[in-house]
């Protein structure tokens, strides 16, 4: 697999691919890594903090070893020292080797993680993609703006790993739970884990 060297940013988020990601950049050493990323089109690695992950964690970070790349797609300075950005999670990544700068700030040699397979959603994990696409119809409706949408388009309804994926972002599970999920290397069963959710727990939209 290719390796390279991203900056990294430990969050206590879990970002998963096609994923959209709002931050308020105040931090010196962010907003360096921010400002360069933007001059040079690169992505920066969003990787969860440990301390809200289960100690069987075979990490040797301080944050967990498997993590996304997010792009960013949309910026603003309202004043020196503060920038509010979007960025959308692209594609996951296993570190091999984290280094800390004297101002703070992460670098990672990094290898890809293989993309989800498109996998056509079965009949029986229909439920988690109907309730997805009527929650997003129903903010289409009431005219929310693309902005201001908690997802980016294009929308994959008849996907695994994009319903999968958005729903791991939206239920109020733990962040080791996400984590977990976001892991997994089949769609489907990250699906199927979803699906298990809902019907446990009666989620609808």
């Amino acid at each position: 697999m290719n390796e390279n060297f991203i900056p990294l940013f430990p969050l206590n988020v879990v970002l998963f691919p096609g994923g959209l990601l709002p931050l308020r950049i105040f931090e010196t050493r962010y907003l360096d890594m921010v400002a360069h990323c933007i001059k040079t089109k690169t992505p920066f690695g969003v990787v969860s903090v440990l301390e809200s992950l289960p100690t069987r964690t075979t990490s040797r970070f301080a944050f967990a070893d498997i993590g996304t790349t997010a792009s960013i797609i949309d910026f603003e300075v309202p004043h020196p020292g503060l920038m509010f950005i979007r960025s959308v999670g692209v594609s996951r990544f296993r570190i091999i080797e984290a280094d800390q700068r004297n101002d703070g700030l992460w670098i990672g040699q990094i290898e890809r993680v293989a993309d989800d397979l498109p996998v056509v959603i079965p009949a029986d994990l229909q439920l988690p993609a109907e309730n997805l696409r009527k929650l997003i119809i129903t903010m289409v409706q009431q005219d929310v703006p693309d902005n201001e949408m908690p997802v980016v388009k294009p929308y994959k309804f008849d996907d695994c790993g994009w319903v999968a994926n958005r729903w791991s972002e939206f239920i109020d599970i733990p962040l080791s739970q996400k984590q977990r999920l976001l892991e997994l290397d089949s769609p489907l069963i990250r699906l199927e884990l979803i699906n298990d959710m809902f019907t446990s727990r009666n989620i609808s939209s």
